[in-house]
């Protein structure tokens, strides 16, 4: 018997997860929609676009493991927007030796846009990282004036993960996932603003992000979709 590899076990445990929770369409689901609409085309054409808008759109879901744990990357609920004020607050960068700020630095305007009225606005998604049902990580984009704002049609990024699920690629995954929602949603380009001390940087640079801007401090970085 051929013995799997690991990426082979993880690609299998994520198609037998997509198939139970209705992510693939079987022949018996196509059969059941046709029968259900009995033969009509044109209503089977709305309930297969409608199934592919709800799924696309509500119900963006994607197993995720390696040998120890294993993670759903989902949309962040209604119920669950006040964790952006914490993961926002761990998005900030400390260089080594430097004290951690106050929380309430993330009560300052400059860094309110991140959060305020979150998914009320053009461009406000949010993806997080569910282990057992702890929301451990999260990558949020909208169209804001904020440090790495290009212009008025491109959605910005902010991510972050708490310190122990860091290292371990939530982080890209939760990059990946987003910028495939985006693309599907018509946008074409994604930005965001990173200090060029942070080790994120080379998630960004793997994830197609590509300097287009710098200052001091920051890179202004642009992944075309």
């Amino acid at each position: 018997m051929k013995q799997l590899k690991d990426k082979e076990y993880e690609e299998y445990q994520q198609y037998l997860y997509n198939k139970a929770h209705g992510y693939i369409w079987t022949p018996d689901t196509l059969e059941l929609i046709c029968n259900g609409n009995d033969g009509e085309p044109e209503q089977i054409g709305k309930q297969v676009l409608g199934m592919t808008v709800k799924l696309r759109n509500e119900q963006v879901s994607h197993r995720l493991s390696d040998k120890h744990k294993s993670y759903v990357i989902r949309l962040l609920r209604k119920n669950e927007v006040d964790l952006l004020k914490d993961f926002l607050y761990e998005a900030i960068f400390i260089p080594k030796g430097t004290e951690p700020p106050a929380r309430d630095i993330i009560e300052k305007p400059e860094l309110r846009v991140y959060t305020d009225d979150f998914g009320a606005r053009k461009g406000d998604n949010c993806l997080v990282a569910d282990l057992g049902g702890k929301v451990v990580g999260a990558v949020w984009t909208r169209i804001m004036d904020d440090y790495g704002h290009v212009d008025d049609e491109t959605p910005s990024f902010a991510i972050s993960l708490y310190k122990e699920y860091r290292g371990q690629g939530i982080g890209s995954q939760l990059m990946v996932r987003m910028l495939e929602l985006l693309k599907w949603q018509g946008y074409e380009k994604a930005s965001l603003a990173v200090q060029k001390a942070n080790y994120a940087v080379k998630m960004y640079e793997n994830v197609e992000f590509k300097t287009v801007d710098e200052n001091a401090e920051e890179y202004i970085m642009v992944c075309e979709l």
